[in-house]
């Protein structure tokens, strides 16, 4: 039989690799180069085949006599050990093709492409660091709903609204495995009811004449950053998503034409605001300061203009002015606008839902486009900015 110290000090032979012999096939090839490996010879439906049990040292002589005894017994029973080695690694393979993981990034390239890059930077983030570190490499087969919930309840410890998002983002790749023939049952179909509700499912705004007017009024006596004053001052004014206002471009302004268009970051078609004449004024004595750049609302933190501001300085803002986020939010303004453009200035709502980006559609079930009601729209807008500006002088 070998000993460890026989392995160590076999030699190489350069004419040729020669064994070195245990017992019941198991063996250590010397190869002319030095390298060594244990093998095991057998036969099996009256040939003669060789299993590989692994490279000397790193497998050790204890560890390939288990190796042996593990294929022998597999012999006893019936079962080739190179052939069940060769299943065994085949479904890897297949379990490793049918990960999580792999299928959630073969959806996101099928399904996400004619999504805005801001929405596709938010779901494939949200997918690498809160599910992928914990479900991604197994097999959306042996994943089970209790293990996707406790993956969602880490998540929502932090954010229930990012939690509420990453169960559509799970439950849309478990459709997709489902439809491509990888998988029978949406998991996440037990799973609804059972995150907490986000807020009630709406964003704090304020449609409170009076609350209305003292937020403004703050909003104008703030002390802080310029450009997050600025930023603050038009989002009443403009009404559009949070993301949308603070990457506000300057190539996208036309100052003769009183215009903003851009791409509306989940649909990527572009949206049209007339400006008022009280934008106009605002975004005007900002240029000087952050027109060399590529955004109006700048982060301070890149001198070069190369990057909009973040979300949780207008937050912060907020929240220094005494606003919690139970009474307002940026996303609230347009809640805020919505509600009082109809109750209080009487537009029609088409117009107003123009102007929230929002899908509408004539009477034949046909989509508007862009320009639609434009004239009306740059009515409105200079309407609401006039309502707000007395809002601000109404204690």
């Amino acid at each position: 039989m070998l000993t460890d110290t026989a392995c160590k000090n076999a030699k190489p032979n350069t004419n040729k690799p020669y064994k070195l012999t245990d017992e019941k096939g198991l063996y250590l090839l010397v190869s002319q180069n030095g390298s060594k490996y244990f093998r095991m010879d057998y036969r099996f439906g009256g040939k003669r085949k060789t299993l590989a049990l692994g490279i000397y040292p790193e497998t050790s002589l204890k560890q390939a006599r288990d190796k042996r005894d593990e294929a022998r017994s597999q012999l006893a029973d019936g079962i080739d050990p190179s052939e069940n080695r060769k299943a065994i690694k085949l479904a890897k393979a297949d379990s490793a093709a049918n990960s999580f993981e792999v299928l959630a990034r073969e959806w996101f390239e099928r399904n996400m492409a004619d999504k805005s890059d801001s929405h596709r930077k938010r779901i494939l983030s949200g997918l690498e660091r809160d599910i992928f570190p914990y479900i991604g490499g197994k097999p959306v087969l042996d994943i089970k709903a209790v293990e996707l919930l406790n993956v969602l309840r880490k998540i929502e410890e932090r954010a229930i609204e990012t939690a509420h998002r990453m169960l559509w983002t799970c439950g849309s790749v478990f459709r997709y495995a489902i439809v491509t023939g990888r998988l029978e049952t949406d998991i996440t179909q037990a799973l609804k009811g059972s995150l907490k509700p986000v807020n009630g499912g709406h964003f704090s705004a304020i449609t409170d004449a009076k609350a209305l007017g003292a937020l403004l009024r703050a909003i104008d006596s703030y002390s802080g950053s310029l450009m997050v004053k600025t930023a603050l001052q038009i989002a009443p004014l403009v009404f559009v998503r949070p993301i949308e206002l603070r990457n506000m471009e300057w190539a996208h302004v036309d100052f003769d034409t009183k215009e903003w268009r851009y791409l509306v970051t989940k649909t990527n078609v572009q949206h049209i605001v007339p400006l008022a004449n009280q934008v106009i004024n605002t975004i005007q004595e900002l240029q000087p300061i952050t027109g060399h750049g590529r955004f109006v609302f700048p982060s301070e933190r890149t001198p070069d203009g190369s990057r909009c501001m973040s979300d949780a300085a207008l937050l912060a803002a907020l929240r220094r002015m005494g606003f919690s986020k139970e009474e307002v939010s940026v996303h609230g303004f347009r809640a805020t606008a919505r509600t009082l453009l109809d109750e209080v200035l009487g537009f029609r709502p088409d117009f107003i839902e123009h102007q929230l980006a929002h899908a509408v559609r004539d009477p034949n079930g046909r989509a508007y486009n862009r320009t639609a009601h434009l004239e009306e729209r740059r009515k409105m807008m200079q309407s609401w900015a006039d309502y707000l500006d007395t809002l601000k002088v109404t204690k």
